[in-house]
């Protein structure tokens, strides 16, 4: 097969790529701009960030898969796909505990204001009066919306700090989480406003769709307390931007984000947000999954999914085709 990556891919793993018989190019500088350009002759599509548009898809003459190098597809048009019996796969479960990682380094991050101490410091301003005012987190209660993979590494690694686990109850969830969130000593409310009121930290890892988006709006930021922390590092879409800014500044609520509203499609761009610029949010470059045990786990996946494509199976598809 050819094979097109838009974006980084391990270069261990391109060489069995060539060693499984396929022909790869790989072009980092892709972007939903330049894409639709590239893309005549490839088979399989590989991509991390790029957008993949239905400009893309309609440039596409001979494309029959598009692998999503992690868990989220809402940068990829499912449906377009669909139409022309395009198969879109994703890589499940890889990048969470990376992703639980940036969440913890964030929650420690706003909580002992360690980014303005790096800044003060470096601009050789000693104010230790400033920055000892930290409340600690031991005992404090967190309450994580989403209980996938991600959200149950989340919760093992808080729960080594000492905060509290607080999630919402659901008859639905498989025996497996609930063993494990019962193992973790979880506490259950009934909804999404019951954690808003209760817990001091809301920490979100639901995927991108039309019944999360807003999903942090003025209702639910009407519930938390002052000085509470929001965490998302799932997807931009399910924060109203407005209404979180709003919060931040009668609240005092702080935020740590990975993710955006219209954030840039490439690695490297301009980006200019209210929210992201904001003093009472701390942000990264949507670089949850992005360290090199992430990728490699990442990568091992997408050969999985080569693999089986060549000897005639599809693995996690997530657009429906058959």
């Amino acid at each position: 097969m050819r094979i097109l990556f838009a974006d980084k891919f391990p270069a261990a793993h391109l060489h069995t790529v060539a060693a499984m018989g396929h022909e790869y190019v790989l072009d980092e500088g892709l972007s939903a701009d330049n894409l639709p350009d590239k893309i005549n002759g490839a088979q399989v599509l590989v991509v991390r960030s790029t957008k993949v548009t239905a400009e893309t898809f309609a440039a596409a003459s001979a494309l029959r898969m598009v692998i999503r190098a992690g868990a989220g597809t809402n940068t990829i048009d499912k449906e377009c796909a669909a139409k022309k019996g395009i198969y879109v796969c994703n890589v499940p479960g890889k990048n969470a505990i990376a992703v639980a990682e940036l969440t913890l380094g964030l929650i420690l991050a706003i909580d002992r204001k360690i980014p303005d101490n790096v800044t003060a410091i470096r601009n050789r301003d000693w104010d230790k009066s400033r920055f000892s005012v930290a409340t600690g987190l031991f005992g404090r209660r967190l309450g994580i919306v989403g209980t996938g993979a991600i959200g149950l590494a989340v919760a093992e690694r808080a729960r080594a700090f000492g905060l509290g686990i607080h999630v919402i109850e659901k008859s639905g969830r498989n025996a497996t989480t609930q063993s494990k969130l019962n193992e973790l000593g979880a506490k259950y409310v009934p909804d999404l406003e019951s954690l808003a009121t209760l817990c001091d930290i809301l920490s979100f890892h639901v995927p991108a769709s039309d019944e999360n988006r807003g999903l942090v709006g003025e209702s639910l930021l009407s519930l938390m307390r002052p000085g509470s922390i929001i965490i998302n590092t799932s997807r931009g879409d399910i924060v109203d931007e407005p209404a979180l800014i709003r919060a931040l500044d009668e609240k005092d609520i702080w935020a740590g984000l990975d993710v955006y509203n219209d954030e840039p499609g490439s690695t490297k761009d301009k980006f200019d947000s209210s929210l992201a610029r904001h003093p009472n949010v701390y942000g990264t470059h949507h670089i949850g999954a992005s360290t090199s045990q992430a990728q490699d786990a990442v990568a091992r996946g997408v050969l999985e999914i080569l693999d089986a494509f060549g000897r005639g199976t599809v693995l996690h598809c997530v657009n429906g085709v058959v």
